[in-house]
């Protein structure tokens, strides 16, 4: 992929970069504990110009309330809004990430879970440095935190190769989604694509379908990838938990424009069909040296690919497990899709 030999971008100028205030989002149902363990970094942020932390408690039935209401008696920049009900047929966080922007005090919002740290205290000015290039939404890559298990490793991969894709197409002015997690546009991109309207009833779609209206609307989109302006989340603990969020967030790509879905769906094809491919030549060839050779040349690629992505991103893995989860990852979004096909009831947490 081009992004993983992009070299690293030049600092904009001082006069164009930390110049402007901004409201950062954060939408929480029940995170509790998530949210005691993200404030105190988003608070230490070093920003100069300002900004506020604008948090939506989402229905949340823990003490999630009371903790916040403390946290805007003893911080000026901290505050809150309070959903109680989201009416029938909306997306419950949708809703809830539109009454925040309706009162957010600043031009520029940055966007983020309650599941999610920054990587430094240097996200909330790395992220605003987009907007220098010059663009209306910037779009951040957010990586899962390491752990033990096979499971964790693919969840790795998958984030891996969807951020080397969404951030390889914008780079190349292509853009097609982002991730909520790390995501920040302007009041006037919230405006010109009639923030979620078009998609208010789908569960998903907050972060990628709204790039999608901001991309149908003109408007411009950049890219910042630098290992400090990245997020870190805690990934899914079991795999019903994980194939939950995968089909919820794989709903919205029918409502992407096709030329995107044909790319996408080209790259899935493709690899589907070298696998299939391979699966019938292994019984059906007595010869197996050519499809070995085959398969030698393959993986020595897409590891070389793989772990220079890794290096680009921060966010490696281990080099003998890439030709394992490369190819589960694809046989496992073939099991997505027929499972979209077939059911297709879906729910918020």
């Amino acid at each position: 992929m081009p992004f993983a030999l992009r070299p690293e971008p030049a600092e904009p100028s001082s006069a164009t970069a930390d110049t402007e205030p901004v409201s950062v989002l954060v939408c929480a149902h029940n995170e509790l504990e998530n949210l005691r363990r993200l404030l105190p970094l988003l608070l230490r942020q070093d920003y100069p110009a300002g900004f506020e932390v604008l948090l939506i408690d989402d229905r949340s039935q823990d003490e999630t309330y009371l903790y916040l209401q403390q946290l805007t008696q003893y911080y000026s920049n901290v505050r809150v809004v309070t959903v109680d009900r989201t009416p029938a047929g909306f997306a419950p966080k949708k809703y809830a990430l539109t009454l925040g922007v309706k009162v957010a005090r600043y031009e520029r919002m940055l966007f983020t879970d309650a599941d999610c740290i920054p990587n430094t205290d240097q996200w909330i000015r790395l992220m605003q440095r987009g907007f220098a290039q010059p663009a209306e939404v910037v779009l951040g890559y957010s990586a899962y935190a390491e752990q033990p298990g096979f499971l964790n490793k693919l969840i790795r991969f998958e984030t891996l190769l969807t951020g080397a894709q969404y951030l390889s197409f914008a780079w190349r002015g292509q853009p097609y989604m982002g991730v909520g997690r790390n995501l920040v546009y302007t009041q006037q991109c919230f405006r010109a694509t009639k923030g979620f309207a078009s998609h208010i009833r789908n569960l998903s779609g907050d972060d990628d379908l709204l790039v999608q209206d901001a991309v149908r609307a003109g408007l411009r989109v950049a890219v910042e990838a630098r290992p400090e302006a990245h997020t870190v989340s805690q990934a899914a603990q079991t795999w019903s938990a994980w194939w939950r969020q995968k089909r919820r967030h794989l709903s919205a790509g029918g409502r992407y424009k096709l030329a995107d879905r044909v790319r996408i769906g080209n790259f899935i094809g493709t690899n589907l069909l070298f696998y299939f491919t391979v699966l019938a030549l292994l019984f059906s060839r007595s010869d197996w040296v050519p499809l070995i050779s085959l398969l030698g040349v393959r993986t020595v690629l897409i590891c070389a690919l793989y772990d220079r992505l890794g290096q680009r991103l921060d966010d490696r893995l281990p080099v003998a497990w890439l030709p394992v989860l490369d190819a589960v990852y694809f046989f496992n979004y073939l099991a997505l899709g027929m499972s979209l096909f077939l059911y297709r009831t879906l729910r918020w947490k």
